[in-house]
């Protein structure tokens, strides 16, 4: 996939300050990807929890292949879905590079669920007893670039005076504390309804079971990236979670990234949808 040259492609080894990581070691991959940096559509594509990768300084956190290959160690499917969604819609998108046990971007660095000691009842060997400097390695070499790399995304449709989109892809188990979960996808959203209300009816049109604020709702706190980066900017929003049973193989994914591809385009079809929230006229 295509990268951001001096972004995605040149951060591998280097912390955002220039500094060699201790962490990241040399010729392994930066702490973030950016797909289609140059894609025409005024939107912007972000996936927290695309990889799995733990850097070879961290050996694995003491986990084996089959706790790596679980959902705790990244949103399965997700990585790719947002993979199909920036070229369908061609969009730019950023990647988190590495797996959310290292540290989650999805989460404040003052959050407890930020780097998880014990992950879904799976003990994790390498993130037991961290220092307060253990942890603020981490967020620097991981969180902050990835968090940098949204930002500069964003200053791009800033300069161009254009008022993005922001889509954030996740992916959720079907089955969370022996209940199983209907749905096949699940909009969150908070106030702002211009995407999530339009996406909901139309998923629904197709006969598809979707959840309104479900299994998660984007009230909560723990949405760090869309309220960081979408929701205190104005900017139209939504977080979409796609049941992972549908997407941990290659049809599934390319055919939910072309059900939520078609829907999205329509939506983002809408010229009246690219100013702030609340701006202008009644988002109610």
């Amino acid at each position: 996939m295509p990268g951001a040259k001096g972004e995605a492609a040149g951060s591998a080894g280097t912390a955002a300050s220039g500094r060699q990581s201790a962490l990241i070691g040399p010729g392994e991959p930066g702490p973030f990807r950016v797909l289609n940096p140059h894609g025409r559509a005024r939107l912007l594509v972000v996936c927290d929890h695309a990889s799995r990768r733990i850097p070879a300084a961290l050996d694995d956190l003491g986990l084996d292949e089959l706790a790596l290959g679980r959902h705790i160690a990244c949103d399965i499917g997700a990585g790719a879905v947002a993979e199909l969604l920036s070229k369908r819609l061609d969009a730019p998108a950023v990647l988190a590079g590495y797996s959310r046990l290292v540290v989650d971007c999805n989460r404040g660095l003052d959050d407890p669920t930020s780097i998880l000691a014990v992950s879904d009842g799976e003990f994790i060997p390498g993130n037991q007893g961290l220092s307060r400097d253990d942890k603020a390695e981490r967020a620097r070499q991981f969180f902050y670039p990835y968090h940098q790399a949204i930002r500069r995304r964003l200053e791009s449709f800033e300069r161009r005076n254009i008022v993005p989109a922001f889509v954030a892809v996740h992916s959720f188990t079907p089955i969370f504390k022996r209940v199983r979960r209907p749905w096949q996808i699940g909009i969150l959203w908070d106030k702002d309804p211009r995407i999530p209300v339009p996406l909901l009816d139309k998923l629904q049109a197709r006969g598809i079971a979707v959840g309104d604020n479900e299994p998660y709702s984007g009230k909560a706190p723990a949405d760090h990236t869309v309220d960081h980066h979408a929701e205190g900017g104005g900017l139209p929003h939504v977080s979409i979670e796609i049941r992972q049973d549908l997407i941990d193989h290659p049809e599934g994914i390319t055919r939910w990234a072309g059900i939520l591809g078609d829907v999205l385009e329509e939506i983002l079809a809408d010229e009246t949808l690219y100013r702030k929230f609340g701006e202008t006229g009644d988002d109610s």
